[in-house]
């Protein structure tokens, strides 16, 4: 049955706008999906959609600059919102379709009605549709956002072997909206988790970096897991829930896969990359753990190492730039960075080449969450300490290209032609510079260049 409301939510002046231009020819055009939904939690959106009785056809002839480039029915409409550039994505009504490939319908059918084609929707708080003035809900989704709950249209077998990336979307508005799943919808997700393997691996990943880039995150990543979905594309992950590191001597009070839950949880970056290292950081600990049966103490022994390994291969599958990529590998393999009060300079200038100085923050955020998330406090003296030292190692000159003279300097002052000696008195002036000998600055550099000459002639 077709439940309709007075119309409960407010429309932006722009929005309607837009839809008098179908209204004035005699076509039907309602909001639909999460921007209704959002309108009816108090959630601002950018993205529209809408659905219409007029063919992509006619979608076209009324905004000649919209663009028609899939077999869907979908027409992509250029449109400035809230002074963004945004698109307005227009879908002719459709009927339910076969899905042979878990992901989009053989053929697309033109439905007459709206009730047809919310009926082919994911959940039913996402099958609400707005005309601008009622609201039509075939499925009871007012209610069900009352009653925050996820639950599929129609039989969610059907559903989810329909289209497979439904089962990472049902965890995706659980974690941003606060949600969970009801009972049977769930239980759908769990039978048919494995379907998630027919779906490509960039869609995958765009709903797993919104989980995790959500307030809770933690939760998300949970329920992958009761959802058997994180066995699926994130097995390193999942098989640290088995692997126990409450030992004597020992800080952890819970097992990895928890932990790295916890950092997840507790890590302060807003960067989904730095967060995802987190979410991966102590993956290795899974290959390389290790328990003395006499004293009971456990043991991950080049853990980053085998880490590393192991997310190159996921930001392999992810299919993850190789800037991201990169910044990535870095921060699983740099995660094990002591602190200590007796640290030299050059030590600390180590870490910050090894880091990079782009990723010194996002390697601290990550040092934030793996210490919450072991049980332990945000910082430490020696930390907060070594965040000092850090400021003040990188005023100081990292390399020969630091110094305030170069190597047409050292010629012109020392009447030296082109060759190997130039690069070794700039390393031995570089070397002194950064031993504290003498300061970084023109005129001191030029004057201890001729003792340098002798020294390495």
């Amino acid at each position: 049955m077709c439940v309709i409301i007075v119309f409960m939510v407010s429309l932006p002046e722009e929005i309607v706008t837009f839809m008098d231009v179908f209204a004035k020819s005699n076509y039907q055009i309602y909001v639909v999906g999460g921007a209704v939904r959002d309108l009816l939690i108090g959630k601002t959106t950018l993205n529209w959609d809408f659905t219409t009785s007029a063919k992509p056809e006619e979608i076209l002839k009324l905004f000649p600059d919209g663009f028609y480039n899939n077999q869907f029915g979908t027409v992509g409409i250029p449109k400035k919102f809230n002074d963004q550039n945004v698109v307005f994505e227009v879908t002719t009504f459709r009927k339910e379709s076969d899905y042979s490939d878990k992901r989009r319908p053989e053929n697309v059918e033109w439905a007459k009605t709206i009730e047809e084609d919310l009926a082919r929707r994911d959940f039913t708080i996402n099958a609400i549709a707005c005309d601008g003035k009622k609201l039509t809900d075939p499925f009871q989704g007012q209610e069900h956002i009352k009653q925050k709950l996820v639950i599929a249209v129609g039989d969610p077998q059907v559903r989810f072997q329909e289209d497979a990336l439904r089962l990472m979307r049902a965890v995706r508005l659980c974690t941003e909206l606060g949600f969970v799943i009801d009972q049977k919808t769930h239980e759908a997700v769990k039978q048919n988790a494995h379907l998630i393997t027919h779906v490509s691996w960039e869609r995958i990943r765009d709903e797993l970096f919104r989980i995790i880039m959500s307030d809770n995150a933690a939760d998300g990543i949970l329920l992958l897991k009761e959802t058997t979905l994180l066995k699926y594309i994130l097995p390193e992950v999942d098989v640290c829930f088995e692997v126990q590191q409450v030992s004597p001597k020992r800080h952890h009070i819970y097992d990895v896969g928890t932990h790295l839950v916890m950092s997840l949880k507790h890590c302060p970056s807003k960067d989904v990359i730095t967060r995802f290292a987190t979410l991966l950081h102590d993956i290795g600990k899974a290959e390389t753990y290790r328990k003395d049966e006499e004293t009971k103490i456990i043991t991950f022994y080049n853990h980053e190492v085998v880490g590393e390994k192991q997310v190159g291969e996921i930001a392999k599958r992810f299919k993850l730039s190789n800037k991201d990529s990169h910044k990535l590998i870095t921060l699983v393999r740099s995660h094990q960075f002591t602190v200590s009060e007796i640290q030299t300079d050059k030590a600390v200038r180590r870490f910050i080449r090894q880091v990079g100085k782009e990723y010194l923050q996002d390697i601290l955020d990550l040092r934030t969450g793996d210490r919450v998330g072991s049980g332990s406090t945000p910082t430490s003296w020696r930390l907060d300490l070594f965040k000092k030292r850090l400021e003040e190692v990188q005023k100081q000159p990292y390399s020969e290209t630091d110094l305030k003279i170069d190597g047409p300097d050292v010629m012109k002052t020392l009447d030296l032609k082109p060759g190997p000696e130039v690069g070794k008195i700039l390393n031995a002036l570089f070397d002194e510079v950064i031993n504290g000998k003498v300061k970084n600055e023109k005129s001191s550099l030029l004057e201890v260049l001729p003792r340098l000459r002798d020294q390495n002639t």
